[in-house]
């Protein structure tokens, strides 16, 4: 059991939890007050990081150990086609809370930031009545008081938060306030929020938590009792494995409570990742790794639960992404934002409800040629720590992002440069360029016939490939005017 702290002063809040347990118990037997009664459902967002396709037991790993996972995929609705929108993992987080490709604001890489002129699903939800909560790994912006870009000025009531991954016994942002805490580093997430959703129980508040765990990105530093479960394997991967059976048994026990609590029925709980498999560990058999836009480094394990609405257990084949989290949510939750600008996700409610069979808009993916920005989250939350320990906050350096919303650089339209991809049914183009949008090739994949991406078909496809070109192309130049903030009406 891992000791953490939260937005509410820590353990105040365990005592005054702890006084109403009995409370929320009778809640939960006695039907008093139970999610069925109300509208709107709850909605728990988790999110690996760096976990592939292939790193799952229940998609075939024949070492790896994630009963917890392999569970809900058995009772839930399975993704089998998930993707996530970028091949790292700021920009797809991004995604996840703007339903847009991150290009669109500037989130190319790691360390990139939101812009906060973004609308968030946090700052929508709260239009409808949620309160708001954001756990673990952040890495769009700061995690210090006074950032345009932290969860909090992002729509989050309460933060616990992280500005890059982290390992066990971490330092992690308490609203700006540097707090140390111990436990495996999965665990200390899920507890965090668990006492957030503990208190939206208790004050029968409908919540958005956002569970970012920091697993299993490298370092990898499992604990023994996780190393003990494959002593058959070489160092590496019994570390890299026993961080995801952390992870697994962190996220087993958020389901439990979730039941526990009696909320389980009406709330949403959808786990994914950030990108596809590192080299240690699984693609599942698809091209590439993490960075690359081929499958490898884009495809997932997704798995969304919600016994209300799916009440038995399905597989999909359908190809989704990490943009769609965004208008499902806010479908279900009937939020229409104003001046809502451009979405690259759909949603995926008639998916939910059984009548989806294809999907019905293509997909784009582009890797833009800029560099990550190193986001060191271990020395930076020390030096928070210390600074705040001697009564005195850092200076106003760049890690802030005071500069996040400004935009200094126009892109042009006849530059496409990097490697992009367009998902249309099961036909996939790649058009790689270089860093000046110059030396432009194509390749073709039928994903049904090829999943590997191994017979390009091109040549012997030109028509197909000069549609979905022309289809990609548009879309590029349709996220380079976003880039150049023509989607919001102040610039």
């Amino acid at each position: 059991m891992s000791r953490s702290s939260n937005g509410w002063e820590g353990g105040a809040v365990v005592r005054f939890l702890a006084g109403l347990a009995a409370v929320w118990l009778g809640w939960a037997e006695t039907g008093a007050w139970g999610q069925d009664e109300v509208a709107l459902p709850n909605i728990v967002l988790c999110m690996a990081d760096d976990q592939g396709w292939g790193d799952m037991a229940y998609n075939g790993h024949p070492v790896l150990k994630t009963p917890n996972f392999d569970a809900m995929a058995g009772e839930a609705l399975r993704f089998d086609r998930f993707y996530a929108a970028a091949p790292v993992c700021s920009p797809t987080r991004g995604s996840v809370l703007t339903g847009r490709h991150p290009n669109r604001f500037g989130c190319f890489k790691w360390g990139h930031t939101l812009r906060p002129q973004e609308i968030t699903l946090a700052e929508a939800l709260k239009t409808a009545g949620y309160t708001t909560g954001h756990f673990g790994k952040w890495h769009l912006g700061s995690v210090r008081r006074g950032s345009p870009v932290n969860p909090g000025a992002s729509g989050f009531d309460v933060w616990v938060s992280s500005p890059n991954f982290f390992d066990n016994d971490p330092t992690l942002s308490v609203q700006g306030k540097a707090v140390p805490m111990q436990g495996e580093s999965s665990m200390v997430t899920v507890d965090t929020a668990l006492d957030f959703i503990r208190r939206c129980v208790a004050e029968r508040k409908r919540f958005l938590a956002v569970v970012w765990f920091g697993s299993p990105h490298g370092p990898h530093r499992a604990l023994e009792q996780y190393l003990r479960l494959y002593p058959d394997q070489p160092p590496p991967k019994q570390h890299f494995y026993g961080e995801i059976t952390a992870m697994d048994e962190a996220f087993g026990k958020l389901r439990y409570e979730l039941r526990r609590l009696g909320v389980h029925r009406n709330t949403i709980l959808w786990y994914c990742s950030d990108n596809g498999a590192l080299k240690v560990g699984s693609t599942g058999g698809h091209r590439g790794n993490k960075g690359q836009v081929y499958e490898g480094g884009l495809l997932v394990p997704a798995i969304l639960e919600w016994p209300a609405r799916i009440p038995e257990p399905r597989r999909t084949a359908v190809r989704c992404n990490t943009s769609d989290i965004y208008p499902t949510l806010l479908e279900i939750t009937g939020v229409s934002m104003p001046h809502q600008p451009p979405l690259d996700g759909i949603s995926l409610v008639p998916l939910i409800e059984g009548r989806m069979e294809r999907r019905p808009e293509p997909m784009g993916f582009w890797d833009f040629p800029e560099p990550g920005i190193s986001t060191p989250s271990q020395r930076w939350m020390s030096e928070l720590l210390t600074a705040q320990r001697a009564g005195r906050e850092p200076e106003k350096d760049w890690k802030l992002r005071l500069d996040a919303g400004k935009i200094t650089r126009r892109y042009a339209e006849s530059q496409l440069p990097g490697h992009a991809a367009w998902i249309d049914g099961d036909w996939k183009l790649h058009r790689i360029a270089d860093k000046g949008g110059r030396n432009v090739r194509y390749e073709l994949y039928d994903l049904a016939a090829d999943p590997a991406e191994t017979d390009d078909l091109s040549d012997q496809q030109p028509q197909r490939a000069r549609r979905l070109a022309a289809a990609l192309e548009a879309w590029q130049r349709s996220v380079i005017r976003s880039l150049n903030g023509e989607d919001y009406a102040d610039e």
